[in-house]
């Protein structure tokens, strides 16, 4: 099988972990000894790499004979509808699906794709799609596994002796609620001085897991998800995490000891990352998310691949018919 993949997020230099999933994804693809090529659209460059992505598309098209075109992100889908020859996936990541401006074309366009993936089951709900197949980046279980916390702390330079809170969102992006971070370490910090906040944003991926291992409890409080990497990869870190009922992080932490659901209330989160602290060591995460590993979500995703090429065949079929 020959894929084409066209995404408009990919690791680039000067951004090593922009769209690492996809990267990661592509890779765990070709270890199935799926032939994988990459049109990376750099839209935040500029808006018109979208235009000059036309025929860069129908250029690929021209020198290979691809079997599945996989566009992540609805703007790289669109790109690839410019095509009828192949079929096309899309899978949707975020929750650009049900918010923000761009909600729109996700429910306009998204009925053309020969098969839609989404990452949750919330992002499927909301996006009316009961077709599309619920399937979340899978977690690299080789560089995000448990160490010794000392060592980690060691290798960073933090304090041996506080309490560590995670936070490893983009305070620029103000659906991460950056605010309500402050907010409730403030709160917390009021009776407890040996807590501390640790940012890791903008750190390189390979180092993510270091700091995983070095806190003492992982902290989201976004306003809306889709299936957040940093919660999957901290659980396969044994890490105690705090969250919001975002995307699927109730079914990903459910039930695990250690891991707390909070609301968006200041007070509420303070109040569950006392609870975490307390907690007092790992949970057993690791092995919660072993079905998420990248080699599984992969073989998954091509599944997806071969319905879509049975299906665009059996129409060829009965068009021939007709």
């Amino acid at each position: 099988m020959h894929v084409l993949v066209v995404t408009n997020m990919y690791p680039q230099p000067g951004r090593p972990a922009f769209g690492i999933f996809v990267q990661e994804q592509v890779d765990s693809l070709r270890r199935l000894g799926i032939m994988v090529d990459v049109l990376f659209i750099d839209g935040q460059a500029s808006r018109l790499n979208y235009l000059w992505a036309y025929p860069r598309l129908w250029r690929a098209l021209s020198r290979h004979r691809y079997d599945v075109i996989h566009a992540h992100y609805i703007f790289s889908g669109l790109v690839a509808l410019a095509q009828r020859r192949c079929p096309v996936v899309l899978t949707h990541h975020g929750p650009e699906v049900f918010m923000t401006w761009q909600a729109v074309p996700c429910r306009l366009f998204t009925r053309f794709f020969d098969q839609v993936i989404v990452v949750s089951e919330e992002m499927r709900a909301r996006l009316g799609c009961r077709r599309a197949h619920v399937i979340p980046c899978g977690i690299d279980l080789g560089l995000f596994r448990p160490m010794p916390r000392e060592e980690a702390r060691r290798a960073l330079g933090l304090p041996m002796k506080r309490r560590l809170v995670l936070w490893a969102g983009d305070p620029s992006r103000p659906e991460k609620r950056w605010d309500l971070v402050q907010a409730a370490m403030n709160l917390l910090r009021s009776h407890r001085d040996d807590v501390e906040l640790v940012l890791a944003s903008g750190q390189p991926h390979s180092r993510v897991p270091l700091y995983m291992n070095a806190c003492d409890v992982l902290l989201l409080v976004s306003d809306a998800e889709g299936s957040p990497m940093v919660v999957k990869e901290a659980m396969a870190c044994n890490l105690p995490i705090v969250s919001t009922a975002v995307g699927d992080v109730p079914q990903v932490i459910g039930g695990t000891d250690g891991c707390f659901l909070c609301s968006q209330e200041p007070e509420d989160i303070a109040a569950n990352l006392e609870l975490a602290l307390d907690f007092g060591g790992r949970t057993d995460g690791r092995r919660r998310v072993q079905h998420l590993e990248l080699a599984a979500i992969a073989r998954r995703v091509a599944a997806v691949y071969e319905e879509a090429m049975a299906a665009r065949r059996e129409r060829g079929v009965a068009e021939v018919r007709a």
